[in-house]
């Protein structure tokens, strides 16, 4: 089977990180955010992924070319020279996706985070016989989404109702599908919306049926979804593959903290904590509710609270990072800062003694 990841543009929302990095290159509790799933499509028996991309795909080739090898998988990339939408990828990338197999292929957003239940979805999608399965979840507040709406029992989408006023079901798209190649027919190459576009045609059809995902699901496009997508997905870890989290005296609830990471006495580690690859935590430091990327040095007494941290960055002595605070690549906080909210743009310095919450140039 093959995939396609709609890799998408250029991660304004979640500056200022990407702009060290393209958006699915960014780590996510500890990897980056594509390889999560990667790395699920090739537990189930992909052998094939094409990238959808229109934003420095050489530097996500020449990443990915390490885990191509080591994953023996095909990793390629099907570059955009005018932004098409969700679905006008698809037809660029056609003679990638079709081979004589005629195997259904997967399509997944790269935000998306979840627990990719992608072997269940093969087997709905076999069961129905339709043309196309969307995976979709259900939501607190449906009017702020366009919702699926669907037949009982069958899961059969009849139709969609974008911000309803009225209620007509909690199920909104997440973002994966598993679709036949006669998709590929419907779509024209040009700017086109998948979800607006061309499932709309597949319902109308009687094509198109909804599984509804089992367990969490989280679009990490933006950092508060991102600190949120990180318990979600922590508390997930403790149910599948609790051995893979961090325990001690010093940590509460679900950590994750890399094998080479260093952390002194005295510290207070979690809930929902994820520390990178070689990074240094001195003694008496306090964190929750955060990323600390690769490469990043907590000096002594510092807290962070629902922020994050970027590669390579510095936060001082009793320095205090909290509030959706989010550091760029090599950042150096210095001591006794105080931080409460904002956004810190790469390499730079922060000496003065509040940090409001705007950006710093």
């Amino acid at each position: 089977m093959k995939a396609l990841i709609l890799v998408g543009g250029f991660g304004t929302r979640l500056r200022p990180l990407t702009l060290s990095f393209p958006k699915p290159l960014v780590d996510f509790a500890n990897k980056p955010m594509i390889l999560h799933q990667i790395e699920a499509l090739k537990s189930i028996g992909v052998t094939e992924v094409v990238l959808a991309i229109n934003y420095q795909p050489e530097v996500m080739l020449n990443f990915l070319k390490e885990f191509e090898s080591n994953l023996g998988m095909k990793i390629t990339c099907s570059q955009e020279t005018e932004p098409l939408g969700t679905a006008g990828p698809l037809a660029l990338a056609r003679d990638k996706l079709l081979d004589e197999s005629g195997d259904p292929f997967f399509v997944l957003n790269s935000d998306v985070i979840s627990e990719y239940p992608l072997s269940e979805m093969v087997r709905f999608h076999r069961s129905h016989g339709g043309e196309a399965s969307i995976m979709v979840t259900k939501v607190d507040e449906p009017s702020k989404y366009g919702v699926v709406v669907t037949e009982e029992g069958t899961g059969k989408v009849e139709r969609f109702v974008e911000k309803p006023k009225i209620f007509v079901g909690n199920k909104i798209n997440a973002g994966i599908y598993l679709l036949n190649p006669s998709v590929l027919d419907r779509i024209e190459l040009r700017p086109t919306s998948i979800e607006k576009e061309v499932f709309p045609k597949i319902a109308a059809d009687q094509g198109l049926f909804a599984m509804v995902l089992p367990g969490f699901w989280m679009d990490i496009g933006q950092p508060r979804d991102y600190i949120t997508g990180l318990r979600f997905y922590l508390q997930s870890l403790r149910k599948r593959e609790p051995s893979k989290l961090t325990v001690g005296h010093n940590i509460v609830g679900n950590v994750l903290v890399h094998e080479s990471a260093v952390i002194g006495e005295g510290c207070l580690i979690g809930p929902d904590v994820a520390i990178g690859a070689n990074c240094v935590v001195e003694s008496g430091v306090r964190l929750s509710r955060c990323t600390v990327m690769r490469g990043v040095r907590i000096k002594k007494h510092a807290c962070v609270s629902s922020s994050i941290v970027g590669w390579h960055s510095t936060v001082g002595k009793w320095a205090r990072i909290e509030n959706m605070t989010i550091l760029g690549e090599d950042v150096h906080v210095c001591d006794e800062i105080y931080s409460n909210g904002g956004v810190v743009l790469p390499h730079k310095q922060i000496k003065s003694s509040i940090l409001k919450p705007e950006i710093v140039m």
